[in-house]
């Protein structure tokens, strides 16, 4: 039987979906309402790639498992895999971070050499055809199926799409619900939790190399929570994004940008910036709400067909760099289900439920930290940010403080945040254990910088 698909968005989490597709489909079509440039450039459907991404261990290990030798191409490419905490100076909401051995690692790169290194081996798939500068007015079908989606072109009038699956990577801006009314589909409700926080972001180019530099708000003061993140990207540049939540947003001039920088915890990153060249203006955004659909319950209700994917399912708040990583688990959890059941009826809401699954522990560690900030807003009905709220708040507190001077729990702690372990894990024997014990290390006052590290910066001009 032939069965053809359609990828609704082609950005990084449809690219990922039509991969996952590829071995179960005869053919593919992306629909996409930009232009890909030739090369890792930025795009005008990806504003957010003005700023820091980091793909954590554990999205990368899904994403090499999908496209294999795609870390290589990156890392030839120019991106850097930095171990963790070894390789980085962080300081958490809890202190300093002592650099203990590498439990995990991140991969920093600009977000546009990620997604070409990625869509460049998706498309050359020859069951794979974009139709570009073409934008979704809804979906195809009836409230049990949808059998295809309606598109329009630019200068074009609208034309139906017909297919087996349907996936819809449309990102944070995705109109589903509007679309499941029109063809009158049961109402999906989300869960929101949205501390106003914006980013701004400029590029530099360094005098000389240093560590990626990671500062993070305290949640636990009542007041707005301020970070900034240094990275190294390819082409010898940092990339500096600084963030703020509601009433405590950073500037986008230059100075008020600078003068953002020395006022978060730690001057660090306004020292090392001072003598580096800026290469552009200051960049910022406002598109960072944490939303997540109440998928992880669907019953007989959810239209067969339909597999929603990225964004489109679940967005987080950037800082946490977890978005691309949930991507892939995303791509992920619908190969395993393809390949357990096949493209035929039943599919969808065994793959949407593996796509819940795969998305829930990045929802909480970002949202059990979010909602603590004043003026939060959010509406949810998960009893982990109600009821349970204060149970899960303590954890992560004892949790936080011992693993910036516990090895065990440090690389417990890691490989949870780089989503290369479940957030039931911190639970363990050892954990507790470890917890219970006074802690190895001395809590530190000062970034924890190697002598080499001090020199550089004692050598400012």
């Amino acid at each position: 039987m032939t069965a053809r698909a359609i990828v609704l968005g082609g950005g990084l989490a449809g690219t990922l979906a039509a991969r996952a597709l590829s071995p179960h489909v005869d053919a593919i079509t992306i629909v996409e309402r930009d232009r890909y440039p030739d090369g890792p450039e930025q795009r005008r459907g990806v504003p957010q790639a003005q700023h820091a991404h980091l793909l954590m261990s554990g999205g990368a290990a899904v994403l090499d498992e999908l496209l294999p030798g795609t870390i290589d191409r990156l890392l030839r490419a120019g991106a850097y895999r930095i171990g963790l905490p070894e390789d980085a100076v962080s300081l958490t909401a809890y202190g300093w971070n002592h650099r203990f051995p590498a439990s995990g690692y991140m991969i920093t790169c600009s977000r546009p050499l990620i997604d070409w290194v990625v869509r460049e081996q998706v498309l050359a798939d020859p069951k794979v055809t974009v139709l570009a500068d073409t934008a979704v007015m809804g979906l195809r079908g009836t409230a049990s199926r949808v059998t295809g989606a309606r598109v329009q072109t630019v200068g074009s009038a609208e034309t139906a799409l017909d297919a087996d699956i349907v996936v819809n990577a449309t990102g944070r801006g995705s109109a589903l619900r509007r679309w499941l009314a029109e063809i009158g589909a049961p109402p999906v409700d989300e869960d929101i939790v949205d501390s106003g926080i914006a980013y701004a972001t400029r590029v530099y180019r360094p005098a000389r190399q240093f560590p990626p530099v990671v500062l993070y708000a305290d949640h636990r003061v009542p007041r707005p929570g301020q970070n900034g993140a240094l990275l190294p990207v390819e082409g010898n540049r940092w990339m500096v994004t600084l963030s703020g939540t509601r009433g405590g947003e950073p500037p986008t001039d230059e100075d008020g940008f600078l003068a953002f920088a020395r006022g978060i915890r730690h001057s660090l990153i306004a020292e090392l910036i001072g003598t580096a060249e800026p290469l552009t203006p200051v960049r910022g955004t406002r598109s960072t709400v944490n939303r997540r659909l109440r998928l992880g319950q669907l019953g007989a209700g959810w239209p067969d067909g339909l597999v929603v994917v990225g964004d489109a399912v679940a967005a987080f708040n950037p800082v946490y760099g977890h978005g691309m990583s949930t991507a892939a688990r995303a791509a992920a959890a619908l190969a395993a289900a393809l390949r357990r059941h096949g493209p035929g009826a039943g599919l969808a809401v065994l793959a949407q439920r593996a796509v819940a699954a795969a998305v829930d522990d990045a929802w909480i560690l970002a949202t059990l930290q979010d909602i603590c900030y004043p003026d939060c807003r959010y509406d949810v009905v998960d009893t982990r940010l109600t009821r349970q709220a204060a149970q899960g708040r303590k954890l992560a507190d004892m949790v936080g403080l011992a693993a910036i001077r516990e090895p065990l729990v440090s690389a417990a702690t890691i490989r949870v945040n780089t989503l290369s372990a479940p957030l039931s894990s911190l639970e363990s024997s050892d954990i507790v254990a470890a917890l219970r014990r006074p802690a190895a290390y001395p809590s530190l006052t000062e970034p924890p910088l190697t002598p080499q590290e001090r020199a550089l910066l004692g050598s400012r001009e």
